[in-house]
């Protein structure tokens, strides 16, 4: 993997971890999703300002982009009402690279060498160990879990729209910052019929989400685009979902969540895992 790749897709994994402990955090989980996603729009309209305009035969995927996305933050929100961020985040995340990988090398034809096979296969088993690590109240959290793998499925289906839909239109940016908009306007519109009363506290009230979240949610997820045109979706994708390396810091640091031999040892696969995609070619 190119080391500007590995380095601006380790940028989006930081990026991604903070937003996603914003929304966990928060009191209100339907407050703080909406600024993280409705945050996108200003930073995707100015992005498209810059770029050409995608081309048409990349709307398709731009649809099937929107689907996905909406199904992932509507899981998510659910998983992170009931579970621990050291719990949730992991499992979700460590599903996606072994589906996009399987996807990748049985229908799209890419060939991965062994070493990028094995550095996959274990960023997404000390991921998915996490899954087993007890929570906060010392109990496991089933249901926390379930949902968490379902938002894994949906990651893999956008990461692997996103990463061929990019390719097709010709510019990352232009693609995501039309995917990010309309992405923006569905989830408000679900709000707005299933939630009404929060998009109108979303300025007075999660005004730092808005825009911090914002900000950090939509820079982390266009590096990734970026990268999908640079290097095999796959590696991108595994190399990405380290970012539950700084999860877990900010659960265990900021929000007192447990931390066990599981969750270190886990870590470390993790670790091992972004070192050997490195090396692989």
């Amino acid at each position: 993997m190119p080391t500007i790749v590995l380095f601006t897709t380790l940028l989006a994994a930081i990026l991604h971890a903070s937003w996603n402990a914003l929304a966990k955090g928060a009191a209100d989980k339907h407050l703080s999703m909406a600024g993280v996603i409705i945050g996108h729009l200003p930073y995707a309209a100015l992005g498209l300002l810059f770029v050409p305009m995608p081309d048409l035969a990349c709307w398709p995927y731009l649809i099937g982009s929107l689907v996905m996305h909406f199904g992932y933050q509507v899981f998510l929100l659910n998983a992170y009402r009931i579970g621990d961020l050291t719990q949730v985040y992991p499992v979700a995340r460590g599903i996606a690279p072994l589906i996009v990988a399987a996807v990748s090398v049985t229908v799209l034809g890419v060939a991965l060498v062994g070493l990028e096979l094995a550095a996959i296969a274990l960023i997404a088993a000390g991921l998915l160990s996490l899954g087993l690590v007890r929570g906060h109240a010392g109990g496991r959290n089933t249901k926390a879990a379930m949902l968490a793998a379902v938002t894994g499925c949906f990651i893999a289906g956008y990461s692997l729209i996103d990463g061929l839909g990019a390719r097709v239109s010709g510019t990352a940016i232009g693609f995501y910052g039309w995917s990010a908009i309309g992405n923006a306007i569905v989830f408000a519109i679900f709000l707005r019929l299933r939630h009404p009363g929060v998009i109108s506290r979303l300025w007075p009230e999660g005004r730092f989400v808005l825009i911090v979240g914002g900000a950090a949610s939509y820079a982390a997820y266009a590096l990734v685009v970026w990268g999908f045109m640079q290097a095999p979706i796959a590696l991108v994708t595994a190399l990405r979902e380290t970012s539950i390396i700084f999860a877990l810091f900010i659960g265990v640091v900021f929000m007192k969540e447990r931390l066990d031999l599981m969750k270190v040892a886990a870590t470390f696969a993790t670790i091992t895992g972004a070192i050997l995609l490195r090396f692989a070619r």
